[in-house]
């Protein structure tokens, strides 16, 4: 085995940092405070050409793979830039793969190049208030009417959508009733946000505030039959073959906060001097470090395996599950470390733990919870019985 990073791979993370180091903790911080969208951060990468690193050549990206685009959000992350960053860039990455495998031509070439350019951002709707993360219970419907879908319905935390032009909106096209399996009937449809039919509300929360999660409400939206991807009644399959990806880059996401997290504890436990000795002296402070370091080093080795899996086409359910776990545990564990390192300071918002303590336990739950990763893999690793 070689584990030497290629060098394409360490110039792209030399090239993120440089733009990253343009866009300092205070900028991010501010960002936060002011529930304001990074739109200079966003703009340098995309005319960087990052933006559209992973999507194919003709038309208009990069042609490059997961590993890369999971390169630079972790460089985005670790750079303190954490979650506002990441999710400012994270579906204009990597987020048009169904289109990408699915669309149709028209529908490829209408759309994936100016998301290549930055001129183009889209959301992703998918989860409602009562269906959760019980994606084939959802109820937003979408009704074929000559070359039209008329659109009715309600999604939650639908991120940059006040930002956004269109949604991938995912909708049941036949009601439940009336089809063999709840996975059948789903359709994934490109939906204009701007439009009269459509209302967007930001959700209060707790963190990444600079990227506004939003419930929109879909009444009479009216979607030209040519903007639907793939086939009608096959979303849910589409939705699946980027659901690996997502994970592995939440996962390279979870290491980039951990590693901006541990990089503020190092320091401040080498310059915070009490009782006449740095803290970072003391065990009681130096070892939680040292295995918050062991336990991001281990999950990125599970997290590159499982992208090099994806890349490959090889099955990577397990390991995308696995380094999504892996990975957002050991992020949280150096943030809620580096917390404890400072203190009371860490509490304080100058610090700038606090914020990635924050961003960091989203990951815990966002795009999916800890406890459906293990169901995953109890199953369909072990063989246990289907817990739900």
């Amino acid at each position: 085995m070689d584990f030497t990073e290629a060098e394409d791979l360490r110039l792209i993370r030399d090239a993120i940092r440089s733009i990253c180091g343009k866009f300092d903790d205070e900028y991010w911080a501010e960002r936060d405070a002011r529930h304001e969208f990074p739109w200079d951060f966003y703009t340098a990468l995309a005319e960087g050409g990052w933006i559209g690193i992973a999507i194919p050549e003709e038309y208009g990206g990069g042609g490059r793979g997961l590993l890369e685009a999971s390169v630079i959000l972790e460089e985005v992350a670790a750079s303190g830039a954490a979650m506002n960053g990441c999710s400012a860039i994270h579906l204009s990455i990597f987020g048009m793969h169904p289109i990408a495998l699915h669309g149709s031509e028209e529908l490829k070439r209408k759309y994936l190049p100016r998301v290549a350019n930055g001129d183009l951002h889209v959301a992703f709707g998918v989860t409602e208030p009562d269906a959760g993360t019980e994606t084939l219970a959802i109820r937003t419907s979408a009704k074929l009417e000559g070359d039209h879908y008329r659109v009715r319905g309600q999604k939650v935390w639908t991120s940059k959508a006040l930002e956004s032009e269109k949604v991938l909106l995912l909708v049941r096209t036949t009601p439940v009733e009336q089809v063999r399996t709840r996975t059948e009937g789903l359709t994934l449809l490109m939906a204009d946000l701007r439009d009269p039919a459509v209302t967007i509300r930001p959700i209060p929360k707790a963190g990444r505030n600079a990227v506004a999660s939003c419930e929109t409400v879909y009444d009479d939206l009216l979607v030209h039959v040519s903007d639907r991807v793939g086939e009608e009644g096959a979303g849910f399959r589409y939705l699946l073959d980027g659901l690996n990806a997502e994970r592995i880059l939440i996962a390279s996401e979870a290491l980039g906060i951990g590693r901006a997290a541990l990089r503020r504890a190092v320091g401040y436990a080498r310059d915070r001097v009490v009782y006449g000795r740095p803290i970072g002296q003391n065990q009681g402070i130096a070892f939680p470090l040292a295995e918050a370091y062991s336990r991001l080093q281990a999950a990125e080795l599970v997290t590159r395996r499982a992208g090099w899996l994806l890349d490959q086409r090889l099955p990577a359910g397990a390991e995308a599950n696995m380094a999504k776990f892996l990975a957002t545990d050991a992020g949280f564990q150096a943030a809620d470390v580096a917390m404890q390192v400072h203190g009371g300071f860490g509490y304080a918002e100058e610090y700038h733990v606090a914020r990635y303590w924050r961003e960091a336990r989203l990951m815990k739950i966002a795009p999916l919870p800890q406890e459906l990763v293990l169901a995953y893999i109890s199953q369909h690793v072990l063989g246990l019985p289907k817990s739900y």
